[in-house]
């Protein structure tokens, strides 16, 4: 199994913008150093919490710092731009990342983009799908362009110059474009089944309860299996908020101090939750009334915690439950404490993955 690191990001509302993006640049930049295989970053305009604007952007400040770490958009919100601007940008990130690249997309997932974009009454998912569409047209094509969708029109037909090139969009360094991934936090997921339909990466939120995240993979393998498609488990990314530290009392009480950073994380997205009426996909266990849901039980069903040897087996155990998946995404939580939570970083690459492996290797020979 595969380490990789995924981060909305998530901040405590009171601390600096500044500070927090070269807190979040240190957090990708040691992820590369310990050996963590990706880092997928978030996508969101309109949040004080939720603070990176542009993953591309945030990425391109990382390609000369890393070495060897995939920078992945978890994810690109396609229905929020013209589809010709994201696949200029997708393609000139591929190359300076040297194909470095996993491209994310989705259809947005925070209601106050919505509503700053002007998507909140539209089919966003019907959006994300024909600007993609366009956008791989874009990269597999030649000019003159001639693409019309419901929602946008790609045309260059006048000013198509081809002795000097002009009216050409670039396309990726990644033939015939980078590996796309699919996001998904609601049960049975339809983005899942466009995913699995098309054959790209399924990635699986970290704030949702196991009986959620076990739907994931049949709704994704039945729509591949329905499209003359082989899934295949490795290429499943399910991201899960963890802690560790040297005891599980340790590992305990840091996860439970009120206002810590996994306290204040999963309260807010309650908070988001509860706000636009949408519970019932997060409760702890299937038929539970999403009316009682608190977000304290939210944060105790989502994060796995305790010492090295502790989270090994809650993670074989969780492996077990929910079924094969290739890349576990490591979430990233707000360093209100800083040498804790790189030592965090740091055991669970060095401590707790190589058990886990070890253990995988046993039951496989």
């Amino acid at each position: 199994m595969q380490l990789g690191y995924f981060m909305m990001p998530l901040h405590h509302i009171d601390r600096d913008y500044h500070q927090t993006l070269e807190e979040d640049t240190e957090a990708v930049i040691y992820a590369d150093e310990l050996g963590y295989s990706e880092a997928w970053v978030g996508e969101h305009y309109s949040s004080k919490v939720e603070q990176i604007t542009s993953p591309l952007i945030f990425h391109a400040n990382l390609i000369a710092r890393t070495k060897q770490i995939k920078l992945a958009t978890g994810v690109m919100n396609l229905p929020q731009y013209h589809p010709a601007v994201t696949a200029g940008q997708a393609a000139m990130f591929d190359h300076l990342s040297n194909g470095r690249f996993i491209m994310g997309v989705g259809p947005g997932g925070l209601l106050s983009d919505f509503e700053l974009f002007g998507t909140m009454d539209k089919d966003r998912m019907e959006m994300m799908k024909e600007a993609l569409d366009q956008m791989l047209t874009l990269w597999g094509t030649e000019p003159p362009y001639q693409i019309y969708g419901k929602y946008w029109t790609v045309e260059m037909k006048n000013w198509t110059q081809h002795d000097i090139k002009l009216g050409y969009v670039p396309k990726p360094l990644q033939q015939p474009h980078p590996p796309i991934a699919i996001s998904a936090m609601s049960p049975n997921s339809s983005s899942l089944e466009f995913a699995g339909s098309r054959g790209y990466l399924p990635v699986s939120a970290n704030f949702i309860a196991n009986w959620s995240l076990k739907t994931h993979w049949p709704t994704y393998a039945r729509a591949a299996e329905a499209a003359g498609l082989v899934p295949n488990p490795d290429n499943w990314r399910v991201a899960r908020s963890i802690y560790v530290d040297d005891t599980d009392a340790a590992a305990e009480r840091f996860v439970k101090t009120t206002q810590g950073a996994y306290d204040y994380y999963y309260d807010y997205l309650f908070k988001i939750f509860d706000r636009s009426n949408y519970r019932a996909p997060f409760v702890v266990q299937p038929g539970d009334d999403p009316a009682l849901l608190q977000p304290q039980a939210l944060r105790d069903s989502c994060v796995i915690y305790g010492s090295p040897e502790t989270v090994a087996r809650k993670l074989l155990a969780l492996r077990e439950d929910v079924g094969h998946f290739g890349t576990l995404l490591y979430a990233a939580h707000d360093w209100q404490d800083k040498a804790r939570m790189k030592n965090s970083m740091r055991l669970m690459a060095q401590e707790v993955m190589p058990r886990v492996n070890l253990a995988l290797h046993d039951k496989a020979a």
